[in-house]
C-alpha cells in the first residue's frame, strides 16, 4: 500500500477511530492524541500490512494499543479519578447510564463491546483485531452484556426508589 492510498483510507476511517478512542478514554483531547499517534504508527509500519483488505482491522488494533498505552501512562501519573476531565460539551453525554456502565466494564469486555456495537465489527473482525478466537469474543460479549444489563437494571431501580 502506498502512502497516498494510506492517507485516503485513514481519512475515511478517522471518524470511526475517534469514536472508539473517545469511548475508551472518555476525553476528547486524549482521544485525538490516540488517533493521531495511531495514524502515525500506521504510516511508519504500513509496509508491514500483508493484507490491504484488513486495513480497518489493522488500524483499529493499532488504536486500541495506543489507548491502552495512554491509560497505563495516566494510571502511573495520577489517580484514576483525575484521569477523565470533562469539557462542557461532553458533560451531557457523560451522564448517559449506558456509556458509564460500559466505561466500568473490565478492559477485555469493554474492547469487545466497543468493537462490536460502536465500530460495527463482525465477530470475525473483532476476533482478528483483538487476536483472540471467535469463541472468546462470543463469551466476552455475553459476559459484557450480562454485566451491562445488571448495572442498568440496578441503576433503573435506584431511580424508581
Amino acid at each position: 500500500m502506498d502512502k497516498n492510498l494510506y492517507a485516503d483510507r485513514v481519512e475515511q476511517l478517522k471518524p470511526q477511530l475517534y469514536r472508539m478512542a473517545f469511548l475508551h478514554l472518555g476525553n476528547e483531547a486524549m482521544a485525538l492524541d490516540a488517533v493521531a499517534e495511531a495514524v502515525y504508527r500506521g504510516l511508519i509500519s504500513v509496509k508491514k500490512l500483508r493484507e490491504p483488505d484488513y486495513f480497518d482491522t489493522w488500524m483499529t488494533r493499532i488504536l486500541i494499543n495506543e489507548c491502552n498505552k495512554i491509560w497505563r501512562r495516566l494510571k502511573r501519573e495520577q489517580p484514576l479519578e483525575a484521569v477523565v476531565e470533562l469539557g462542557e460539551d461532553e458533560k451531557e453525554f457523560e451522564l448517559l447510564p449506558l456509556k458509564e456502565a460500559i466505561r466500568q466494564l473490565p478492559q477485555e469486555l469493554k474492547e469487545v463491546v466497543i468493537l462490536r456495537y460502536y465500530a460495527d465489527f463482525t465477530l470475525a473482525q473483532t476476533a482478528k483485531s483483538l487476536k483472540i478466537p471467535q469463541g472468546t469474543v462470543v463469551t466476552r460479549q455475553r459476559r459484557a452484556l450480562k454485566l451491562l444489563r445488571l448495572e442498568l437494571l440496578e441503576e433503573d431501580q435506584e431511580h424508581e426508589s
